[in-house]
């Protein structure tokens, strides 16, 4: 018999619909709520390495992600001029038999997970946002903003980087912190020549080439970027083209397709680490709520996934509420924060780079190796 009956899921992203499929399977009640009306997201890429794909395994999603993506070998080096540098061949080590590296659009990801949470039973309401929490030791009574009150063994915040579940819990003491870095994405055709992940250095950015079906890839500029890059949006496109103005060959080439500012998709890179414990009584934040992190690892999504999994087979297992949130805590705390500081190490050494400042001790590409290494190890 689970740990709990009836959970309450805030958020319906990647770690929300995740949890909720993953909790459905283990005959627990969901409910889950998203502030939005509707389940959309922005539409580009996700990249899903081996260790992901070795979590959403573990709920039966993972191979539909394979038939809707792309999967690729690895990694393929080149300068800014477009002169091949090295491969870096990826590594299946966590999920032996499911690609290295999955590429797809976050529109369909969003797809299997909502209907993998639907599939186990998840109730999903939209448009509705919790008005209060109050812990009374035995569940949860929560008020929502439409009036309807319920109760819950367990709620589950999974509500982002800018999670009102962490500030009612923590308060505002944890803020995501801007690192200096913004990235631009943008869907593109895929050439048939681009049969691995491509990334380009040049001297102050560096731009990378994700497949996600046979036919399509997304193109994502890593730059630095003064806080909040907050641009007019109808120069958007043209903003992305200039920040491409370093770069030849083929990326040349394919700065000239970016010509519709509505489709460039602009983030400020931040990160966030909540000191453990993440719960506060039958209350528990995860995902990029407790531990967002830049993407130089593409563990973003990852982190999250792996929560969701782990967190459902624990309360899955039965028992006290307690110890299962302590082991819980206990499995994932040292693993999210290692992706949230290697990640931010990774950026530093780019932004010393960047700014001309050499550093005999930065080595960007051998703590990528070995994070990604790390990863693949059980947890």
């Amino acid at each position: 018999m689970a740990a709990v009956s009836k959970t309450l899921v805030i958020g319906g992203g990647i770690g929300g619909l995740t949890a909720a499929c993953a909790l459905g399977q283990q005959g627990i009640n969901v409910e889950l709520i998203e502030s939005k009306p509707d389940l959309s997201v922005y539409g580009v890429g996700i990249i899903q390495p081996n260790n992901t794909l070795r979590a959403l395994d573990r709920i039966g999603l993972a191979r539909r992600c394979v038939e809707l993506g792309a999967a690729y070998p690895g990694w393929r080096m080149h300068d800014a001029a477009g002169a091949f540098l090295f491969d870096a061949a990826a590594t299946d080590a966590a999920a032996p038999g499911l690609p290295p590296i999955n590429g797809i659009t976050r529109p369909l990801l969003h797809k299997v997970l909502t209907d993998g949470a639907r599939d186990a039973g998840a109730a999903i309401r939209l448009g509705t946002r919790v008005a209060e929490l109050d812990d009374r030791g035995s569940h949860v009574h929560v008020r929502f903003d439409d009036g309807r009150e319920g109760d819950y063994d367990l709620v589950i915040g999974c509500d982002g980087v800018y999670s009102d579940t962490r500030r009612r819990l923590f308060g505002d003491a944890v803020r995501p912190r801007y690192t200096g870095q913004c990235v631009w994405r943008y869907n593109l055709p895929r050439p048939a020549s681009v049969e691995w992940g491509e990334l380009y250095f040049g001297p102050d950015s560096k731009v990378g080439l994700v497949p996600l079906s046979p036919t399509l890839m997304y193109m994502f500029v890593v730059t630095r970027e003064p806080e909040n890059c907050r641009y007019p949006p109808a120069e958007l496109a043209g903003m992305m083209r200039d920040r491409l103005a370093a770069y030849g060959g083929g990326i040349a080439e394919l700065a000239t397709l970016i010509t519709d500012p509505a489709a460039v998709v602009l983030r400020p890179l931040e990160n966030l680490l909540l000191p453990a414990p993440w719960h506060k009584g039958r209350t528990l934040i995860i995902g990029d709520a407790a531990h967002a992190t830049t993407p130089h690892l593409a563990q973003g999504a990852a982190m999250a996934i792996e929560d969701a999994v782990l967190l459902a087979d624990l309360l899955g297992r039965g028992g006290p509420l307690p110890p299962l949130l302590d082991e819980f805590m206990a499995r994932r705390f040292d693993r999210a924060r290692y992706v949230v500081e290697s990640s931010a190490q990774i950026l530093a050494w780019e932004m010393e780079e960047w700014a001309g400042i050499h550093n005999p001790d930065a080595r960007p590409g051998q703590l990528l190796h070995e994070a990604t290494l790390a990863l693949m190890e059980p947890y």
